[in-house]
């Protein structure tokens, strides 16, 4: 509750969308979960196919492209809800998860990724999250590097992501991809690692990124801890320009995740978008097992 009053006070409208829907319905605009990844049932009223949510993004980019189309842009929304995942893991053995984020509909400029981002951390300040730490990244750099000053054959993109992903210079070096390697060093708290890809020589590509990258974190100072992995992708899949993840002190792993994406219209065009989700379930049960021993 504390976090979507922190967001409403953004001037972020509520939507709630269903939990479930008919299969056609979600699969045409999942881009961060596969249809394989949905869990299915029939609905055996009207016998077809429905499925539960696995991510509430897709839900609200469709209310933007549909029932607020005629909305003036930028459009701001918010929700709150349960997700139901397919498959799980070790780590993270839960199948059912409350999500609860933000979105930007219309705008992925700097100044709207600056907001998205103070949103998402205020949301985590007023639940009471203690010390965060975002970590930002570029997840299409690859691609603008490859079609530019570090030329790269288009099959071999994919590698050179894979690789930069699990920081393996020697992987780089064995496929002729030398002029990556800098990138795996590129990494760490926000200045050290803006320093080392300032001195990257690529023509001039990253000038625009870096001073994109200050600008969002300066008014972050106070507020969290910021580092930067520019080639990190796990997770930022179907992101643009622009991504970030969430910590907290104390929490395992991502509370939240964001960035920057487009929506599908029915028309075929895409509209930019901008937002983040947060899981915040292990900081519920921190701060009720807080309040259960106080």
């Amino acid at each position: 509750r504390a976090a979507l009053d922190a967001i409403a006070a953004y001037g972020y409208e509520r939507v709630s969308p269903p939990l479930a829907e008919f299969e056609e319905a979600l699969v045409g605009r999942l881009k961060s979960a596969r249809a394989q990844d949905l869990l299915r049932f029939v609905d055996p009223v009207s016998q077809r196919t429905l499925a539960l949510r696995p991510d509430i993004t897709t839900q609200v980019g469709r209310i933007a492209a549909t029932r607020m189309a005629h909305r003036a842009r930028p459009l701001r929304l918010s929700y709150a809800g349960s997700v139901i995942k397919l498959r799980a893991t070790q780590l993270a053995p839960e199948r059912e998860l409350i999500q609860l984020g933000a979105e930007l509909i219309g705008r992925d400029t700097v100044a709207a990724a600056a907001e998205i981002v103070a949103v998402a951390i205020a949301a985590l300040e007023a639940a009471g999250a203690g010390a965060i730490t975002v970590d930002l990244t570029l997840p299409d750099l690859v691609d603008t590097l490859a079609a530019g000053p570090f030329p790269l054959p288009t099959d071999r993109i994919d590698r050179v992501r894979a690789l930069l992903d699990a920081k393996d210079a020697g992987g780089l070096a064995a496929i002729g991809a030398d002029a990556y390697l800098p990138l795996i060093h590129a990494a760490g708290p926000l200045e050290s690692a803006l320093a080392r890809l300032e001195a990257i020589d690529a023509g001039g590509v990253l000038a625009s990124r870096i001073e994109a990258i200050r600008q969002i974190a300066a008014p972050l100072a106070g507020h969290a801890t910021i580092t930067l992995d520019p080639t990190e992708r796990h997770g930022f899949e179907y992101q643009s320009w622009f991504g970030f993840s969430l910590f907290v002190d104390g929490l395992a792993g991502e509370i939240g995740r964001g960035g920057s994406y487009t929506i599908m219209h029915g028309d075929g065009a895409e509209e930019p978008a901008i937002g983040f989700s947060l899981y915040p379930d292990p900081l519920v049960e921190r701060l009720a097992g807080a309040s259960a021993r106080d």
